[in-house]
């Protein structure tokens, strides 16, 4: 049966109240605590027809309404559909995204050394990253007992995927409870909005299964941040001997340990100047203490999506500026260009990569509606 969408709104507005709290809902709390903007005259209506259809009921004549059955398949059913049609846009776009992140790595390493071997100075070139990565849906699927598979997709169609091993035994229907409420709960947030009043409301819905959400919600912390993790490369260290000014043994064993141990170089990767995306640090200007006597220029690559990386280049202060500024202007267009050139992917990648989704998302929609059918199976034979 269809329902308008004032309906449909006001169903899924007591059903997820219903499932936090677990007591009866009536037309205030809704009226309160939803966006629908309506009056509690008119949501009180909307009740009485959806409890006229089967949908909600009401336990206690002085009580608001609970779900019903019917009303959990509903619910259930329009969570799968939205969550196929989110799947169903990771198109083509972002799979090439995914797939040019996988090769990105090499690409970098040897941009580095290309770059050293060109300038004759140090270099430093780090991957792309994006920070800040909203979740746009999470998604739990069954893979053993013990054994989850977590899949989570950022606002910019990222797609994450990790294996969770659990402590405990999971069922079919904790999956879709589970999934309900991580998806009510995190959706739109970033990591670091993510703070204890989400996670405290998360576990006090989940009930039971609070250790279970601890170990998912680590799992998606740990998720995100290795997505947002940088990685820098660099090349050329020896090229600081060229320059007697820099070859001093002290001062030259500091900036090649600076280098080759690359904490301290995320210093450097900021964004430039608006106009040039060209950032130039001499001698002291550099935020690095090892890196006094030199100058750095560096430069800010943006690529689709949001993300960005830095292209640096380390020399003398008598380094050809003209030159580094004109190397630096190249390789971003050069890398822009490599991520643009490639329109589509492997039609054979692509073609099995629809089809191992459209057959998680089928075993996942299985799953849930025989987990339903059993619950109103034993519902009708409670009520014989």
């Amino acid at each position: 049966m269809e329902l308008n969408e004032r309906k449909e709104k006001i169903l899924d507005a007591i059903i997820r109240n219903y499932l936090e709290t677990g007591e009866p809902v009536g037309s205030r709390t809704i009226s309160k605590n939803s966006d629908l903007n309506l009056s509690s005259a008119t949501i009180r209506n909307e009740m009485s027809d959806l409890e006229e259809d089967g949908f909600i009921v009401q336990p206690h004549t002085s009580s608001g309404r609970i779900p019903t059955d019917k009303g959990y398949r509903f619910y259930v059913d329009h969570m799968l559909k939205q969550i196929d049609e989110r799947e169903k846009k990771v198109s083509e776009r972002e799979e090439l995204i995914i797939e040019k992140m996988d090769k990105v790595d090499a690409m970098m390493e040897n941009m580095a050394k290309v770059l050293a071997n060109n300038t004759n100075y140090a270099t430093m070139v780090t991957t792309p990253k994006s920070l800040g990565n909203k979740i746009k849906f999470v998604q739990l699927s069954l893979l053993e007992d013990k054994q989850l598979l977590l899949t989570v997709v950022s606002d910019k169609n990222r797609v994450i995927n990790k294996i969770l091993d659990v402590e405990e035994d999971v069922n079919q229907e904790m999956i879709v409870r589970l999934n309900v409420a991580l998806n009510t709960a995190l959706a739109g947030l970033t990591l670091e909005e993510i703070n204890l009043g989400v996670i405290t409301a998360l576990t006090k819905q989940a009930g039971k299964m609070e250790h279970l959400v601890n170990e998912v919600m680590q799992a998606i912390t740990e998720a995100i941040a290795t997505e947002e993790q940088m990685k820098i490369y660099t090349s050329g260290a020896t090229n600081i001997f060229k320059y007697p000014e820099l070859s001093d043994k002290e001062r030259a064993s500091k900036l090649l340990t600076t280098l080759e141990e690359k904490s301290q170089l995320t210093e450097l990767v900021k964004d430039g100047d608006d106009n040039t995306g060209i950032q130039v640090y001499i001698g002291s200007e550099t935020p690095i203490q090892e890196m006094k006597d030199c100058s750095v220029v560096t430069a800010t690559y943006e690529l689709e999506d949001g993300f960005k990386g830095t292209i640096g280049i380390i020399g003398p202060k008598r380094m050809d500026y003209e030159r580094v500024v004109e190397t630096l202007r190249d390789v971003k267009e050069q890398i822009k260009d490599s991520f643009e050139s490639k329109t589509a992917l492997n039609k054979q990648a692509r073609k099995a990569l629809e089809d191992k989704t459209k057959k998680a998302i089928e075993q996942i929609t299985e799953s849930t509606n025989e987990v339903i059918d059993d619950s109103v199976e034993k519902g009708a034979s409670e009520n014989e």
